[in-house]
């Protein structure tokens, strides 16, 4: 596979989790299992999907806290 596809595969992947953590017709556990394997990507693109769920005001307050505490991890990281 190539590092294209890969990159294609992983942007799919970022958009699939960012859809399950900000669908309120699924439940908190889901939506934070979402927010928790964004977490652990740990990449510069889930970095920023982190940092858009943790804006989102839809979210309820420790599903926020959540993406920022996942986000604030990558950033410790250095990645």
């Amino acid at each position: 596979m190539t590092e294209e596809q890969d990159d294609v595969m992983q942007n799919e992947e970022l958009k699939k989790l960012s859809g399950i953590a900000t669908d309120m017709q699924l439940s908190g556990k889901m939506r934070a299992q979402a927010v928790n394997q964004l977490g652990d990507i740990a990449s510069h693109e889930s970095l920023l999907v982190l940092l858009n769920l943790a804006a989102n005001d839809r979210l309820n307050t420790d599903e926020r806290e959540l993406a920022l505490k996942r986000a604030r991890e990558i950033v410790k990281k250095g990645r």
